[in-house]
């Protein structure tokens, strides 16, 4: 299996398709980047870096590469409005283009050839990802920071120029720093662990390049990375297809588990005009996946907010904005209403419910019961997810900065300069 990932890593014929999505990827990350600058861990993070180098911080500043990626990993998720991809479980963009990016900068690369890296090291984190499968995730690692690691590995490699050899090391030394764990969700050390991934890969093709050696198969080999963080590994995806082109955008701002259920009980606010004092009861079904992550009965911050099925339900039902970060208060976590309303909401797990699909039911005052259910596996056709997009990023960074970032991400135009705060 190493050398059909190592065979992935060389791969330059990318259909058009996976380098347009990957392209949507660059503008959306830079969007969460920039408006994730704010952000108090935004402030620790540029803080912990500043000095000089060959790449852009957002916000301003440069950095050597590999501390800017892991400070431009942790801003663009801070915000926890960046994609998700449910195959890999877990967020491509933050881990890896900021990898992709610093490199491309330290060695004069256009854009070009950084959405190809990025795209190739996205796919490989895709496949490695569903190696380790969901007992990786479910026993409480987040596959954001370790599989990802390896897909920005790879990215900050092809842009090295790694030889196969070399790039078999790098993954090796990957194998050995790749971490990151769910315990840190609802802190600042979840967006940092997108950080982690992203430095870890330019460190590890770094060293790789200036000569370091590492197991022949630190992945698959014994006591490798596969053996020791997967009960029950899969066999490695060997399909040609791009995996990548079923990533999912967020145009919410809180975790992606909860999307499908915004979605359906948005369609059940519009159709059926049913404002949150109506509703007796709501009963969800879900992946059991989502249940250790975003079931937070009783949110004590904004953050953990994101992360719980019964706030956003009642923020849904209550017109809160639930695509505004900046609805995600901490006052929000205490709100009267809100903590009533939660009291009406039963989650179950369900083995049946995919992981980008929401079930259940309504029981309005008056007894009418209203069946809901919303799969995000739906692809929107590709001007509909770009005007999507273009709308996000409006909200977020303003009409004229996106519209600015927007013609960047689909040319060779400088990023770094349009990263600067």
């Amino acid at each position: 299996m190493m050398e059909a990932l190592l065979d992935l890593t060389e791969w330059s014929d990318l259909p058009d398709s996976a380098r347009a999505m990957a392209r949507l990827s660059l503008f959306d990350w830079m969007v969460c980047g920039l408006a994730g600058v704010g952000e108090p861990v935004s402030a620790i993070l540029r803080a912990h870096v500043a000095g000089s180098g060959a790449a852009t911080v957002f916000g301003g500043g440069t950095a050597p590469a590999r501390a800017a990626a892991l400070a431009n990993g942790t801003i663009s998720h801070a915000l926890d409005y960046d994609d998700t991809h449910f195959g890999h479980i877990g967020h491509l963009s933050v881990g890896i283009y900021p990898a992709a990016l610093a490199v491309g900068q330290e060695v004069g690369a256009d854009t070009a050839a950084v959405v190809d890296a990025f795209l190739v090291g996205a796919e490989a984190a895709i496949r490695i990802g569903m190696v380790l499968g969901v007992g990786h995730y479910n026993r409480g690692f987040h596959q954001t920071a370790t599989a990802g690691a390896f897909g920005a590995t790879i990215a900050a490699g092809r842009l090295y120029g790694l030889t196969r050899g070399q790039m078999r090391v790098a993954l090796g030394l990957c194998a050995t720093r790749a971490s990151g764990l769910k315990s840190q969700f609802g802190t600042m050390g979840k967006p940092l662990n997108a950080g982690i991934a992203a430095s870890n890969g330019v460190e590890c093709a770094a060293l790789a390049l200036a000569g370091m050696t590492s197991a022949s198969d630190g992945i698959w080999g014994p006591q490798g990375f596969v053996a020791t963080h997967s009960d029950a590994p899969m066999l490695w995806d060997s399909r040609a297809a791009f995996l990548f082109e079923d990533v999912q955008y967020k145009l919410h701002a809180c975790c992606h588990g909860t999307h499908a259920m915004i979605e359906a009980l948005g369609a059940v606010k519009r159709q059926h005009n049913l404002p949150a004092e109506r509703v007796a009861a709501i009963r969800l079904r879900t992946s059991p996946r989502w249940l250790s992550v975003c079931d937070i009965k009783t949110p004590r911050t904004g953050l953990e907010v994101k992360f719980s099925y019964a706030w956003l339900a009642g923020m849904v039902l209550s017109g809160i904005a639930t695509s505004s970060d900046r609805s995600y208060t901490d006052a929000l976590a205490q709100d009267a209403a809100l903590t009533d309303f939660a009291r009406r909401i039963t989650v179950t797990g369900d083995a049946a419910v995919g992981e980008m699909q929401a079930l259940g039911q309504v029981k309005t005052v008056d007894g009418q019961i209203i069946r809901f259910a919303h799969d995000l596996a739906a692809r929107q056709p590709l001007d509909q997810l770009q005007a999507a997009l273009r709308a996000k990023a409006d909200g977020l960074i303003g009409v004229e900065r996106a519209g600015q970032l927007w013609a960047g991400a689909q040319t060779a135009q400088d990023l770094g300069r349009m990263m600067q705060a």
